[in-house]
């Protein structure tokens, strides 16, 4: 596969994947329609044929329920919400963009470094899960946050946000402009803190449009939306797939997804965000900002929108977290073919300039 594009770096997989940022990539193939060299570890024949066909997978118990339930606690705790005073979470703030104010009515908890956001992210099996999709042993996790989205009322009701027609919807959206030529294949990824119910709002995605995709997509006008899609719901019905506390649901970037509204009278919708990509070991500086990042405890700069707690920074309240052995070859801090004297050279570097 040509790669004259020179931001692009070579994936550390034996697997042709070129990214620039580690989110998106170019692949001779698309996941949809890879063919598995390796032998599955946690899906089943059927999990992955699923996955390919509709989109997304779950991932029963990916962490265990306990773990999950520490996790919701530590995000009530992360913004001074007590669960059982509902008063406190509909706090009058001043916002420092319209970004930052469509975050909180939408629930991002800003939290990127905490032991228990580690702890899941080296977990053998969630690992082991985004090994099955890829097809890649060399992955790098995402260094995303958590969310905790209460009933959608007063300062979190999303009438306060300007509609737009076109672009990104909390609603509905794709992760990929779905009119290049070329798609770019994209993985994301969810943990459930709590269990899911319908009135709660959350995670919901269209598995038919996926699985016609081209066909619909053919007889769509040149210049429609490659973000939102427009579609009628009795024919691509939008379905919300029931999660239990602990339970991972992987997605696949071309899944148009999205999160509904929470409708209830009182409860709240909890996920920690967390996705694995081919890891690129040799991009130094991405390497270094997503080391620095984890050492220092400070927002990662790989996405605009992580923000970081305009109230106290996490690096104000813990240091950072330990890792594994998984975790520092997950984050970058050690490469992941450290037999080659360029990966050794290059962890060096790693280790010793942040």
């Amino acid at each position: 596969m040509a790669t004259a594009d020179p931001y692009l770096h070579r994936a550390s997989s034996d697997l042709p994947y070129f990214s620039a940022d580690a989110e998106a990539y170019l692949a001779p193939a698309r996941l949809r329609d890879l063919k598995k060299s390796r032998p599955l570890r946690v899906l089943s024949e059927e999990d992955f044929a699923s996955w390919q066909t509709h989109g997304y997978v779950v991932v029963k118990q990916a962490i265990a329920p306990g773990a999950a339930r520490r996790m919701l606690d530590f995000a009530w705790d992360f913004q001074g919400m007590d669960p059982g005073r509902p008063e406190t979470w509909y706090d009058e703030r001043q916002y420092r963009s319209e970004l930052d104010q469509e975050l909180h009515i939408y629930g991002f908890v800003e939290a990127y470094h905490h032991q228990l956001l580690w702890d899941s992210r080296q977990t053998q099996r969630v690992y082991n899960a985004f090994v099955d999709v890829w097809d890649c042993e060399e992955l790098w996790v995402t260094l995303d946050r958590l969310n905790l989205n209460p009933p959608n009322v007063k300062t979190r009701d999303r009438a306060l946000i300007e509609f737009r027609e076109r672009g990104f919807d909390i609603e509905l959206h794709w992760d990929v402009d779905t009119t290049l030529g070329i798609p770019p294949q994209r993985v994301q990824g969810i943990i459930a803190l709590n269990d899911t119910t319908p009135e709660h709002g959350g995670f919901q995605c269209c598995p038919e449009l996926f699985r016609t995709f081209d066909q619909w997509a053919a007889l769509q006008p040149a210049d429609r939306d490659p973000i939102r899609p427009a579609i009628d719901r009795n024919e691509h019905p939008v379905v919300q797939p029931a999660l239990e506390a602990g339970d991972l649901l992987i997605f696949n970037g071309h899944l148009a997804h999205g999160v509904a509204a929470n409708l209830a009278r009182d409860g709240v919708r909890a996920v920690q965000y967390l996705s694995m990509m081919p890891a690129l070991d040799s991009h130094m500086e991405l390497r270094h900002s997503r080391v620095a990042s984890w050492r220092h405890v400070t927002t990662p700069t790989w996405n605009a929108t992580l923000l970081g707690d305009a109230m106290r920074p996490e690096c104000e309240r813990y240091g950072p977290a330990t890792l594994s052995e998984l975790g520092e070859k997950l984050l970058g801090l050690k490469a992941w073919k450290a037999e080659s004297a360029d990966a050794t050279s290059e962890e060096a570097a790693c280790s010793v300039s942040v």
